[in-house]
């Protein structure tokens, strides 16, 4: 099984071959090939290797499939005793992109 953990956009996620994946929004137009250079951990055949703190020989190619906002977040502030109440909703920006390659 090859796998690799991947810094994209302030957050480290696993990352494997074949699989989409929904991250923070990437600017770049979907069909575009992006390349993830800040890996940081790497498994291929039992065989690991461990950047310090990434692996610079490395890159994993993803295609960017499309832009989408994510679940609705409600977000409710309350003072008690003040009469002070806000409401407030949140969709985050993402984008699904494809896992082709795990480049060396």
């Amino acid at each position: 099984m090859t796998y690799a953990i991947v810094d994209v956009g302030g957050n480290q996620i696993i990352l494997e071959p074949g699989k989409f994946y929904d991250l923070n929004c990437i600017t770049a137009s979907p069909g575009d090939i992006v390349h993830f250079n800040r890996v940081l951990f790497l498994s291929q055949n039992n065989v690991y290797q461990i950047g310090k703190p990434c692996l610079d020989q490395i890159s994993i190619k993803a295609t960017i499939l499309r832009h989408f906002n994510g679940e609705k977040i409600t977000v409710f502030k309350m003072k008690s005793k003040k009469n002070n109440r806000l409401k407030k909703g949140h969709r985050q920006k993402l984008t699904r992109v494809f896992i082709e390659d795990i480049l060396s």
